[in-house]
């Protein structure tokens, strides 16, 4: 149980990252981390999952438990009354979803800025769960974080393909489609042809080839942007936070685009009612678009990259948490006021659809979305990486994942096999569900965040803190409370998918981690490293 919670000293990690073999390029400033963290968070939430979260899903008395949110099925046992299965519609209330998602992430944005900035090496809430909680939680919530940026990427390159899709037929005037089966996954594939009529007016062939008797599709667009992002970010984070940040200025001014020309197509008596399922819809929202912000924290693993990480990593976090959520509550408020609630229904593209009889604007935001996502895709494949590769310095993956390109100082090894593994999934496979499971996991290694602030200010409080979250420890519980609260509001399905993830997390750390850990084999107990991870010869 002691080697369960061992821990590594800050200075020790810090000592690592500035060791000359592993050393990466500091090259961004303030802006480049705020840029970054408004490419991560402005993106698939807004773009994808606002109609979703106001429409609600399925909710009736007669379909399946394991779609119904913990919170709800609770309170309906304790009050003995019947069981409504099913999402709950926000409403245009989703304006207070995203608030709510919002104010969970401001606490642990906070307790992050805390964190990155008395620790500013790569791993995210994974090397300061290392620092403070021990090697065991460090573990857990760097498996986690797989579930955020790597799972939560495959939705994005889907929704990525389904804009593109359409931004070629709004662009063509209805003469470009491409094949059903080449810009789709077959269970996709399977429920537009089910639909037929509009779900099937954008793709050509409709007739899917047939391999051994069953019906095959590829989404070669998703993974043709996975690609290209990983080639990107292999050849250097300066360049890769230099594209970021010209896709940025982009999608910023086609949501301001949407706001502003929006307004004057706003009805409304379409915001009636307001809050068509109460609180617990906009609870049920905030579940949801929580979607939405993550990415945020993906800032704090490029710490080793920045030329000022104690200034310049909470400016980052913070300021692109505030200007995405006025963004995002201005546009979910005209959204739902140019269209009924309702409309968005299973909408993948609400922001398109809000905007269908104007082309022109349609073919527009189509574009802004694209943009949008891409820089999501930019950033979470930037994070994924340096996640791996702080886990196996510590020797808990295999250290072939730790090396560094020679020329180019980027995680390459790491870089690539994430690429391929979110690529490959998300041409194959219909995500569904999978951005709520991406939504639990971010969710629990906030909660860890904010209790590892709570811990080393008791462990260590005399140490220096460029950055200090007020109001310790009330602010770090408040973000403990509201981010079990969204948890509670997710479906049933999502936490059993959860636990059998982190049940296969725990087999892979009692079978290889522990027993390959720098610590269980006393390296990173001194004053000075005695192994350096290999790195790949010129």
């Amino acid at each position: 149980m002691r080697a369960l919670f061992r821990t590594k000293s800050p200075e020790l990690l810090m000592r690592e990252a500035e060791a000359p073999e592993r050393r990466l390029k500091r090259s961004l400033s303030a802006l480049d981390l705020t840029c970054l963290g408004i490419g991560a968070i402005i993106g698939a939430g807004i773009f994808a999952l606002a109609g979703t979260a106001a429409a609600g899903e399925a909710v009736h008395a007669g379909g399946s438990i394991t779609k119904t949110p913990v919170i709800n099925f609770l309170i309906a046992v304790a009050q003995h009354t019947p069981i409504v299965f099913g999402r709950p519609a926000a409403g245009p209330a989703v304006a207070l979803s995203f608030v709510v998602a919002a104010v969970a992430c401001g606490f642990a944005a906070l307790c992050y800025s805390e964190l990155a900035a008395m620790i500013p090496v790569s791993g995210s809430a994974y090397t300061y769960s290392y620092a403070t909680l021990g090697e065991i939680i460090a573990w857990v919530i760097g498996w986690d974080l797989i579930l955020e940026y790597a799972v939560g990427n495959m939705a994005v390159a889907k929704g990525w393909s389904d804009y593109f899709v359409k931004l070629l037929y709004s662009l063509s005037h209805g003469s470009v489609k491409l094949p059903l089966w080449l810009v789709t996954d077959p269970t996709t594939a399977a429920t537009k042809l089910s639909q037929g009529g509009e779900a099937t007016q954008y793709y050509s062939h409709l007739v899917l080839p047939q391999i051994f008797g069953h019906a095959m599709a590829l989404d070669v667009p998703a993974i043709a942007i996975v690609a290209g992002v990983t080639a990107l970010l292999i050849y250097g984070v300066r360049e890769s936070a230099t594209a970021n940040t010209t896709i940025v200025l982009i999608k910023v001014a086609v949501v301001v685009f949407v706001i502003a020309f929006g307004a004057f197509m706003v009805h409304p008596t379409n915001w009636q009612p307001f809050a068509p399922s109460g609180f617990g819809g906009v609870m049920s929202g905030a579940a949801i678009v929580f979607f939405a912000f993550i990415g945020f924290d993906a800032v704090s693993t490029t710490a080793e990259e920045t030329r000022n990480p104690q200034r310049d990593l909470p400016i980052g976090m913070i300021a692109s948490l505030i200007i995405c959520t006025i963004l995002y509550v201005l546009m979910s408020i005209v959204l739902t006021g140019i269209k009924k609630y309702t409309v968005y229904l299973g909408d993948s593209a609400a922001v398109a659809t809000a905007f269908a009889s104007k082309p022109w604007a349609q073919a527009l935001v189509s574009a802004g979305a694209l943009a949008g996502l891409s820089s999501v895709l930019l950033v979470f494949q930037l994070g994924q990486p340096r996640i791996f590769m702080a886990m196996a310095r510590d020797g808990l993956l295999p250290r072939y994942f730790a090396r560094i390109h020679p020329r180019f100082r980027t995680p390459h090894i790491t870089t690539i096999w994430t690429g391929i593994a979110v690529g490959g999934v998300a041409m194959l496979t219909d995500i569904g569900s999978l951005a709520d499971l991406t939504n639990i996991g971010t969710l629990f290694a906030f909660i860890l965040v904010c209790c590892g602030v709570i811990v080393l200010r008791r462990k260590d409080p005399a140490r220096p803190r460029p950055f200090r979250v007020p109001m310790v420890p009330l602010f770090p519980l408040f973000g403990v409370l509201l981010c079990f609260a969204l948890m509670l509001s997710l479906p049933i399905e999502t936490w059993l998918r959860f636990f059998i993830w982190l049940m296969l997390g725990l087999l892979i750390y009692f079978f290889y981690g522990i027993r390959h850990s720098r610590l269980t084999e006393g390296i990173d107990t001194g004053d000075t490293e005695d192994i350096i991870p290999p790195i790949v010869k010129p």
